[in-house]
């Protein structure tokens, strides 16, 4: 690991060459133009766009030029990567898998939004970036608010707000067709076209591309599609109307689970471990075959209507629906009493032998075991609407309020995906189809691909359902409102948000009036009553009332200076499966708002060479429930149990300072460059529940234990720091332009202080806790890029040609672990045994038994363009 002082030192490096975001307008001339820009080439409507040394909040906004030339064959969050305070990663490293962190905070609880429309899963706030994977090609801007934000919605914009801008109907009139081709055999082709506004107020603009090949992780193959439609009119300067519809369908194999660094090593070497393994990867009749495999269809659509009622009031509205259609898969079963993780299925090559799976299972039947890859299905429709009016009281006085709707069903069920050679699958936890005192036997398969028409409910007969089959049924609504003063000098506002948020789980495999309930008799003392809810196949709605309040100040000093602040409160709603935990229908008796608080403070330095931002934050989230998935290998055991934890009662505190620039030093050279350093740590301890994958309480051996209380063990959580994102981060970069129509760009980027994930079994013992979260190594990655413009005797018509290289110098380093096992951890729980560091089974200074995904290492991609 790097030491203190040389951590030092990097930050010093940084700061002196005074730089950092790219985002920010060249001179606070630019600042009206770039505003305008932004509201003349894309949809607005209900979105807060954040407005430079006006709104006092942290924000950094990235164009659609930025997008275009640096995202290449990368995952869309990373273009984000040299914004203050977020660390984007490709997860286990599918296409689509990226994680998005801000200010030490998932992105579960950061407001992920289209044109102001949220997007994050009513039922869990997940963003599953795979559905969104074409909006790079979409997007006109890209605004992040840092904090609380100035969104006038009751979200979870715990950490932050990312709001995607796309393209407006009426763009002028134009089209581009490119191929870009990367590593790993990454190709994608794109057609776009932009009609233009006709005399008579019509527009649109159309664009479909396609993507596949392989990401750089070994067995990840992919195919995905990206199309665009929007049509847009203006019958009078009064109204704007504008229909779109966007979706991506498309399937990914996964590399699902974080990999022990000696498996790594085993297959490369202590100092270049194999990063590109993946252990969910095998070999099924000669072709890439994987238990683990994404696949998905998200098609949004959305009427935007804006209505300018007078030179002082105006109402923006936006109605939207989604139907999302698809499913993750895995494994299901054994045969010959071997699942799916049992080592005798790997070749030496640590590939999964599928073939030697569908031997076992055409020579078994399904009363004696067979192993199965099953599609785990989620689901859902959704429905809203957004509506806000806004009043000018007189020059610096405004107004507006709203009301925020949203109706969404979740479908949540499994199926069997590929039998892999058996005639059928043996399943009890169905057995309310014919006979509910037998099994039920399921011969039919469904591909995993996505279907291309998504429209509809569950389109599978019920009897062919295994494992589960339950729906999450969520009804939201809000109002909201702000009053904001604004003149040369000052401007504040004051806004307040109220929601309900409704919940009801159904069970679809319990009856009314059924007789058993997983083959047991339901006797006449074991009916549905209020003591005994499992037996109910609806809860009814579950209502909580949520709530935020905040307000901010900016005051410009002079032409050059500002300063800021911001404070804000918010009662925040659980998710879905806090509400009703363990996958079962009974509510939660230790219900409860997550509480946060946030403030923050913030100075501004614009001239027309330099622009600078300096900001401080604090926010404090309390009574946080959190369900974390669970890998439990029992002592002497080869493989491992997949399981999960409740943990109720987390109390967080995420603090920082953040500090960004951009230099235009000549019209050749523009320097660029930031500097975040934060302390995000848990404040007391927290109660935690293991379950297994039957959702009954288990012990750290993955034994059955007589009931959930017996299950609750004492998380020692106090002082340890929050994982699975980087607490300093700094970048610097630069932009050459030596001559017309030419660019040459690089960035360098230095991560510090990443520690490991929260993992119940690392922190239910005091004497392990009090070593804190395992500090994983630090690294810097360097990018570098090439742009050339051939313009063509056509002034409307031009090739760009573009090239990237990431991570340049091919930098090993690990992303994330899911493991806290430190060096002085001895090897075994033998009296005598050494510890890691005494055994030398270190790499970098990390245990080698911790489990972990590196990052990628050298990749590339290249863009040829044209456009008319």
């Amino acid at each position: 690991m790097k030491s203190n002082s040389l951590r030092r030192s990097m930050l010093t490096v940084v700061i002196s060459l005074s730089t950092a975001s790219v985002y920010y307008s060249q001179s606070v001339k630019d600042t009206a133009n770039r505003e305008a820009d932004i509201e003349q080439v894309v949809l607005t409507g209900v979105a807060d766009i954040a407005k430079d040394r006006k709104t006092p909040v942290a924000v950094s906004t990235i164009k659609e030029a930025q997008i275009i030339e640096k995202l290449g064959n990368q995952e869309f969050p990373e273009i984000l990567n040299s914004t203050p305070s977020v660390y984007a990663t490709k997860g286990g490293g599918g296409f689509g898998d990226s994680k998005l962190n801000i200010r030490g905070f998932a992105q579960e609880n950061i407001a992920v939004m289209i044109n102001g429309v949220p997007v994050n899963d009513m039922e869990n706030g997940s963003v599953y970036w795979s559905n969104w994977s074409g909006l790079s090609d979409v997007t006109s801007a890209m605004q992040v608010q840092r904090g609380l934000g100035s969104s006038k919605l009751a979200i979870a914009s715990v950490g932050g707000t990312v709001n995607i801008l796309t393209r407006a109907a009426d763009r002028k009139e134009g089209g581009k067709v490119s191929l870009g081709l990367g590593n790993d055999g990454y190709i994608k082709s794109l057609f776009a076209y932009n009609s233009g506004k006709s005399d008579n107020g019509w527009a649109t603009s159309f664009l479909m591309s396609r993507t596949a090949g392989s990401t750089y992780a070994s067995g990840t193959d992919f195919e995905g599609y990206n199309y665009y439609f929007a049509l847009g009119y203006q019958p009078s300067a009064k109204h704007d109307l504008q229909f779109t519809i966007t979706g991506a369908p498309q399937y990914h194999n996964q590399r699902a689970f974080e990999i022990p660094l000696s498996k790594l090593i085993e297959r490369g070497s202590l100092d270049k471990p194999d990063r590109r393994y993946n252990a969910e990867e095998g070999i099924l009749n000669g072709e890439e075959y994987t238990f683990r495999r994404n696949y998905y269809h998200k098609p949004v659509m959305s009427l935007n209507w804006d209505w300018n009622i007078s030179p002082s009031s105006k109402l923006n509205t936006v109605a939207y629906a989604s139907f999302g259609r698809g499913a993750g898969t895995g494994d299901l079963g054994s045969v010959n009493g071997k699942r799916a993780s049992d080592a005798s299925w790997r070749n030496e090559d640590g590939l999964i032998n599928f073939d030697a799976i569908y031997a076992a299972n055409a020579a078994s039947t399904a009363d004696k075991g067979v192993l199965i890859r099953r599609s785990s299905i989620n689901s859902h429709n959704w429905y809203g609407l957004i509506t806000s009016f806004n009043h000018k009281l007189n020059e610096n006085l405004n107004f507006s309020v709203g009301f925020d709707g949203r109706y969404y069903y979740g479908y949540h069920y499994q199926l069997v995906s590929d039998l892999l050679g058996a005639t059928s699958y043996k399943d009890r936890s169905n057995l309310n189809v014919d006979a509910p005192q037998n099994a039920n036997y399921v011969s039919n398969s469904f591909n995993a691909m996505p279907d291309w028409n998504p429209f509809g409910g569950k389109i599978n007969d019920r009897k062919d359902q295994i494992g589960y089959s339950n729906d999450g049924e969520v009804r939201w609504y809000g109002g909201f409102g702000q009053l904001e003063y604004s003149n040369d000098k000052i401007s504040a506002f004051v806004q307040g948000a109220v929601s309900q948020q409704g919940f009801q789980r159904i069970d679809n495999f319990i009856l009314d009036g059924q007789t058993t309930l997983n083959g047991k008799a339901v006797s006449a003392t074991n009916q549905p009553s209020a003591s005994n809810p499992l037996l109910y196949t609806k809860t009814g709605f579950k209502d909580i009332l949520g709530y935020n309040v905040k307000g901010g100040l900016n005051v410009n000093i002079d032409d050059n200076n500002n300063i800021f602040g911001n404070i804000g409160y918010y009662s925040k709603q659980p998710f879905l499966n806090s509400v009703y935990p363990n996958n079962k229908n009974f509510l939660n008796p230790n219900l409860t708002n997550e509480k946060i608080f946030g403030l923050e403070l913030g100075y501004g330095f614009r001239a027309s060479w330099l622009n600078v931002n300096l900001n401080a934050y604090r926010t404090e989230w309390k009574d946080r429930f959190l369900r974390r998935s669970q890998q439990i290998t029992p002592t002497g055991a080869t493989a491992s149990i997949s399981a999960y934890a409740n943990i109720q009662g987390i109390t967080e505190i995420h603090q920082g300072v953040e500090f960004e620039a951009n230099s235009k030093v000549n019209k050749v050279l523009t320097l660029t460059g930031m500097v975040a350093v934060a302390d995000w740590y848990y404040k007391g301890n927290a109660s935690g529940t293991l379950f297994n994958e039957t959702n009954e309480p288990i012990d750290d051996q993955g034994n059955v234990v007589t009931s959930s209380a017996a299950g609750i063990r004492t998380l020692y959580l106090d002082k340890i720091k929050v994982g699975n994102a980087a607490q300093t981060t700094a970048a610097v970069g630069f932009i050459l332009e030596p001559f017309n129509n030419f660019k040459f760009d690089g960035n360098y980027r230095y991560i510090s202080q990443l520690y490991a994930n929260l993992n119940v079994a690392d922190f239910s013992d005091e004497a392990k806790a009090a070593k804190g979260a395992l500090e994983l190594p630090s690294y810097g990655l360097f990018d570098l890029g090439l742009s050339y413009k051939i313009p063509l005797a056509n002034p409307k018509q031009s090739f760009t040609l573009r090239g990237n290289v990431y991570n340049l110098f091919d930098t090993y380093y690990i992303a994330q672990s899911y493991t806290n096992i430190h060096a002085s951890d001895k090897v075994s729980n033998a009296v005598d045994a050494p510890t890691y560091e005494g055994a030398g089974q270190l790499y970098d200074g990390v245990a080698t038994r911790n489990e972990v995904f590196f990052g990628f290492g050298r990749t590339w991609s290249a863009t040829v363009s044209f456009n008319f």
